[in-house]
């Protein structure tokens, strides 16, 4: 997903919103809402910034905006009370928190203790159509205005002409509420919602260092967006105005127009050569990209796949998704990420063959693998960085940089980082079968 991602600079897009709401003078620690497939991978680019976290709430099955909220309503009341007043930021989204975000948070947080479900509009820079808008309304004592009305994604003739009227902005997606509030609207319009979130917490239960909802409680709960479950039907709705730079980078093409163009008008990030190219938009994070002779282009290569099309039809990029999800040969690109992240670290699978595959592992200081076996493959370990603590049978041996170790089919072994920066190995797999569930765990220290 785009907010595990490192667009551009050193941080990515979900590490940008944690630290954005990182000052202890302004914000408890934040709540985090995601899907449990990604747990380890929250943990641990929070860990990498040294955030602290009030929780990480895992959901058992994505139901849309409406249910997250409503369950992150829940659980914060019930740990900090229904008074709680709850920003929702999306992870995903591009913002200069500046002085009008400043200004906008503090009207914002003026409002929602008056009773009012707060969101936020973004002053529009252009006719866009990939956003919703909101009409503004009439101003409050408070410094928001009450929300008129909510606009779908226009066509560019509605888009241009509610540009030239003035009173609309981009519906960005940001709220501001109390628990109490927000749940007692769910309670009112989406009461399926309300149940299901207000239970799915009753019967969490702990996972380390995350809250898992109940999986039956939440799955019962109606696939709908928080727009549609109560801020369209609310009479308490209120909007603030804002001019802060915001995108939701929901198309390459704005990320394009956030990126820092050179003299060609071109935004170009890793290792890329651009010659007679101008307007384009090219990111490699893996070999080097050579484009020539192109205007107005998106060429992007991940680790498994590479797109190339033009920045203006970028907005199409969900249907060639599913079309490649379609096709059975293609599928597993729109489905699992060459890089998996666990409790300990990770692994990056780097080369798969007939019975053999090459991974990279990286293990994070003081963490272990748990200790296991596997029935239908051998193992090497070769230390490229930091110190390993390897167990092989019953013999324990420390492996450097440079070194190696053979694991023979069917025997208990361990890896384990004693040192102080992350260890990284190179496992090579040889074997008549390699899939991840063939790990017989004997001991573990996160409870697999």
């Amino acid at each position: 997903p785009k907010q595990f991602i490192r667009f551009v600079g050193d941080r990515t897009l979900f590490q940008a919103t944690l630290s954005r709401v990182a000052d202890p003078a302004l914000y408890e620690a934040a709540v985090v809402i995601t899907n449990e497939e990604f747990r380890f991978l929250v943990a641990e680019q929070a860990r990498e910034l040294g955030i602290g976290l009030s929780g990480i709430v895992l959901e058992p099955v994505a139901r849309n905006t409406a249910p997250a909220v409503a369950a992150a309503a829940a659980y914060v009341a019930s740990r900090f009370g229904e008074e709680a007043v709850l920003q929702v930021l999306a992870s995903d989204h591009e913002i200069v928190a500046d002085g009008a975000y400043a200004e906008a948070i503090g009207i914002a947080h003026r409002t929602a203790l008056s009773g009012r479900l707060v969101t936020f509009g973004i002053t529009p820079t252009e006719p866009a159509t990939g956003y919703g808008y909101i009409e503004i309304g009439e101003a409050l004592p408070t410094g928001a205005h009450a929300v008129r009305r909510f606009v779908e994604k226009p066509a560019l003739a509605e888009a241009e002409r509610m540009l030239a009227a003035g009173g609309f902005a981009w519906n960005s997606g940001i709220f501001m509420f109390t628990a109490g509030q927000v749940l007692q609207e769910m309670a009112a319009f989406a009461p399926e919602v309300d149940r299901a979130a207000r239970a799915a917490v009753a019967k969490a239960s702990g996972d380390l260092d995350f809250t898992r909802l109940d999986a039956a409680a939440f799955s019962a709960s109606p696939d709908i967006s928080v727009d549609y479950a109560i801020m369209e039907r609310t009479a308490n709705a209120a909007v603030v105005p804002s001019s802060f730079t915001w995108s939701d980078l929901g198309s390459w093409d704005a990320v394009w127009k956030l990126g820092a163009r050179d003299a060609a008008g071109n935004v170009a990030s890793g290792r890329a050569t651009l010659v007679d190219t101008k307007n384009s938009l090219v990111m490699s994070r893996t070999s080097h990209l050579a484009v020539q002779g192109l205007d107005g282009v998106a060429v992007i290569a991940s680790e498994d796949a590479v797109y190339v099309g033009r920045l203006d039809d970028s907005q199409n990029v969900g249907a060639l998704v599913r079309h490649l999800a379609a096709a059975q040969a293609t599928a597993g690109l729109t489905q699992t990420h060459p890089t998996a992240y666990r409790p300990w670290g990770g692994y990056t699978s780097v080369l798969n063959g007939d019975r053999f595959q090459v991974k990279r592992l990286f293990v994070t200081p003081g963490k272990k693998l748990s200790l296991q076996k596997h029935h239908h493959r051998s193992e090497h370990w070769i230390c490229v960085k930091g110190t390993a603590e390897v167990t092989v049978g019953d013999t324990v041996r420390t492996l450097r940089e440079n070194e190696s170790v053979y694991i023979p089919q069917g025997e208990v072994h361990r890896l384990a980082n004693p040192g102080k920066i992350t260890l990284e190995m190179i496992e090579v797999q040889t074997g008549s079968y390699l899939g991840e569930d063939d790990i017989i765990r004997l001991t573990d220290e996160f409870g697999r």
